[in-house]
């Protein structure tokens, strides 16, 4: 299959990334019972990712019940899993080259909600071309999750990834939309339908842990200025959790840093109703003859 302007290295990299993403999201769901903690499984995954890869392309994301997007762990964080609904998006990256996955364990005992997003995943994924508009494939996705009865979460979509970004263009809405983008040989995307049994709709939560680098400035504070070493050092413009961070008082650099604009935070985002969400990703590149899927 050709992959247009991407070369072998590049392709291979992205390869990488994606099998060793399907490698820990199978362990990490598979450790998903009640009893078990929501930092056990991050850390388990975070530990394995350094092992076959390079490192995260963000921190894992352990979302519950009307949770989308956006929730990891604190470094002391004892919460367990119960009878929840549990959405696990990890990203991987090798030499920046991101793979990004995601898959619903249920405990909450409505598994048709995580089977309209895996069913909506399967069909966008069909749908996936040169020449394809992004705008078509919402349609795919909505048409299967209302079919469902349920709600495509509609201010919610998935992304391209590129080195180093692990959330840029072109988007790809979860509803039909007249005018997206055409899809071209060598995008590559990541496609993640997010199902709801409420209206659709989400926003920003109070719980704050993963950061992103915004710039790079001199700040005074010493604290910070480690925080902001190790961030650029390590994570370059990748999301990074406050608990990875080895400086001591780091939530207070944290903060320090977010009012000088030089990192922002992504609060967890939550359905509005308050109702499930449910949620299916997958990484791939546009091919001539469709899609390479990296993370199957």
């Amino acid at each position: 299959m050709s992959v247009g302007p991407l070369d072998d290295e590049t392709v291979e990299k992205y390869r990488r990334a994606g099998e060793a993403l399907r490698t820990v999201l199978d362990e990490a769901a598979a450790m998903i019972e009640p009893g078990v903690t929501h930092l056990e499984v991050a850390e388990h995954a975070e530990e394995r990712i350094y092992e076959l890869a390079d490192g995260p392309a963000f921190p894992v994301n352990i979302s519950i019940d009307e949770e989308a997007s956006h929730s990891t762990p604190s470094r002391d964080d004892d919460t367990e899993f119960d009878d929840g609904m549990v959405c696990l998006d990890i990203g991987v990256h090798v030499d920046g080259y991101i793979a990004d996955a995601a898959t619903t364990v249920d405990l909450s005992g409505t598994p048709e909600l995580v089977e309209a997003a895996e069913e909506a995943l399967d069909v966008a994924v069909d749908a996936v071309g040169p020449g394809v508009d992004t705008g078509t494939i919402g349609g795919e996705i909505e048409d299967v999750i209302r079919g469902y009865g349920y709600t495509p979460v509609l201010n919610l979509s998935g992304h391209g990834v590129e080195q180093w970004d692990a959330h840029t263009g072109p988007n790809v809405p979860n509803r039909g939309v007249d005018r997206g983008h055409e899809l071209e040989v060598g995008d590559v995307i990541a496609v993640e339908p997010f199902a709801t049994d409420g209206r659709g709709k989400v926003g920003e939560g109070s719980k704050e842990e993963i950061y992103g680098l915004e710039r790079e400035r001199s700040v005074r504070n010493r604290q910070a200025r480690q925080v902001l070493e190790q961030v650029t050092e390590e994570y370059r413009t990748l999301p990074f959790a406050a608990r990875w961070l080895g400086v001591s008082r780091a939530e207070m650099a944290l903060r320090r840093l977010k009012q000088n604009d030089v990192v922002h935070g992504y609060p967890v985002l939550k359905e509005a109703d308050g109702r499930l969400v449910s949620q299916a990703e997958h990484t791939l590149i546009v091919t001539e003859n469709g899609c390479e899927v990296t993370t199957a």
